[in-house]
């Protein structure tokens, strides 16, 4: 294991070296100034975000889909990720991760609009949807398509599964003394009664915990930066000063060099909002709008809740804490800097972390099992939903008792190949985003119903379906 380790984080030096950031901040800024900066419609987005539309088609409201996609990156991507950045980038990594989260709202618009621009309604009335059926349909490379499922349903594992559970089963060993024996056979067990009902399930839980954990998590962040007030200024400074110049070790930080910042800032923004990996659009596939920019726009407000606002505020928490006190906050990264931080809310601090990463876990397994479910359903039809639900219920447990490195190694190499397909769809589709943004959004038609009756079809994984929506 320490072998494969060592494999691993030498094979993410490659991965996530230059060609993977030039490309993946690359299409965020493409697509930023293609759209003519979409991120400027962000308050259009969120209205539409709590508008139902319920006569449209699709299996669950925009604002479950947008809730499960929130469940999926709204996790330790937020609370051990920036820490995870920080600890190795340095403070300036929190300036990446939060341009990341800006810009990656062009891309995740995009990416959400190819989803139900693409989407397929199959013979039971289900829709399924995401980059693989953009590059069958969209461009006629299925076979990039399965490559694309094969990299997310393992990295489901990584990502949105062991990694998770890992987080959560650390900070219950350290906080409340719980064995992760214990914490992963209670997580398995919740996690199994809630995903034998499939997407419309998943939907209606996430629904009712998004706006729970995000609102207990954001008030136990904004009592820390109250208490480190003095700090919050020169943290800031510090942020931006080190995002472009090398930082020196010492106050409490490493020593990191502007590479180092970028990449781990970068990677960690990628974690944590997911724009460009191509996850977030199958279940934005599922959502009930009557025409692809609506969706687009309200998978967009995803990225900026997950990254522009959560995860800067988690920054300036852990930036400011190790300011205050460089002694206590030496030598600690992860799921661990991130406890010290909150330890300075007296006798209820570690208690609040404890149930915002409890409740942002658990979404979160719950919204990638649903990600992973579909990448396996395009590859070998309905027959493996049950097995793979099975797996996934037992890999829980399995992450639970994992070392953190090695289930963070796997997570960023399956991130970095399954984004790969994502954005060549991105890039070569970007003509029918921007055709499709003109005419619904700059020409004010965002009311108007989409003509899907090319979708409207029993798809089959043993056939082909061309772009104008016909069986082959």
């Amino acid at each position: 294991m320490q072998a494969f380790n060592e494999f691993l984080g030498w094979l993410n030096g490659y991965l996530w070296g230059p060609p993977m950031l030039i490309l993946l901040f690359g299409t965020h800024l493409f697509l930023t100034f293609r759209l003519k900066f979409i991120q400027r419609f962000m308050g259009k987005a969120i209205k539409l975000s709590v508008t139902k539309d319920k006569d449209s088609k699709g299996d669950v409201s925009q604002f479950g889909a947008l809730a499960t996609a929130l469940a999926a990156t709204i996790g330790t991507g937020n609370i051990v990720g920036v820490a995870t950045a920080i600890a190795i980038g340095g403070p300036g990594a929190v300036l990446w991760t939060w341009l990341t989260g800006v810009f990656g709202i062009a891309t995740k618009y995009g990416e959400a609009l190819l989803a139900v621009k693409y989407r397929v309604k199959t013979s039971d009335g289900t829709m399924l949807g995401g980059p693989m059926y953009a590059l069958e349909r969209g461009l006629n490379m299925k076979w990039l398509g399965v490559l694309f499922c094969i990299f997310t349903a393992v990295a489901a594992f990584g990502l949105g599964n062991m990694v998770q559970a890992n987080s959560l089963s650390g900070m219950m060993k350290e906080n409340l003394n719980i064995s992760p024996m214990i914490t992963g056979l209670i997580l398995s067990v919740l996690t199994a009664v809630v995903i034998i009902g499939g997407v419309k399930s998943i939907a209606k839980v996430c629904e009712k915990l998004i706006p729970f954990m995000a609102l207990f998590y954001v008030a136990g962040c904004f009592i820390i930066l109250g208490i480190n007030f003095e700090f919050l200024l020169p943290s800031i400074q510090l942020i931006i000063k080190s995002a472009f110049t090398p930082h020196a070790a010492g106050g409490g930080f490493v020593g990191a060099t502007v590479i180092m910042a970028m990449r781990f800032g970068v990677a960690r923004g990628l974690f944590s909002n997911e724009s460009g990996l191509g996850s977030a659009p199958i279940v934005s596939a599922a959502a009930q709008t009557r025409n692809p920019v609506r969706q687009g726009l309200v998978a967009a407000t995803g990225t900026f809740w997950d990254t522009v606002v959560v995860c800067a505020i988690t920054g300036l928490v852990l930036v400011s804490s190790i300011m205050s006190n460089p002694i206590a906050t030496a030598g600690l990264k992860g799921a661990t800097l991130t406890n010290a931080a909150f330890a300075q809310i007296p006798v209820i601090g570690p208690f609040v972390l404890t149930i915002g990463l409890m409740t942002f876990v658990f979404s979160t397994i719950l919204g990638w099992s649903y990600y992973g479910e579909r990448a396996v359903e395009y590859i070998m039809g309905k027959k493996a939903l049950l097995p793979y639900r099975i797996l996934w219920i037992i890999m829980v447990y399995v992450g639970a008792v994992q070392s953190l490195e090695l289930v963070w190694n796997i997570s960023d190499s399956m991130n970095a190949l399954m984004a790969v397909p994502n954005l060549i769809s991105l890039l070569l589709l970007s003509g029918i985003i921007v055709k499709e943004t003109k005419h619904y959004l700059w020409n004010d038609n965002l009311d108007e119903y989409a003509d899907e009756s090319s979708n409207d079809l029993a798809y089959s994984q043993k056939r082909s379906v061309n772009s104008r929506g016909e069986v082959i």
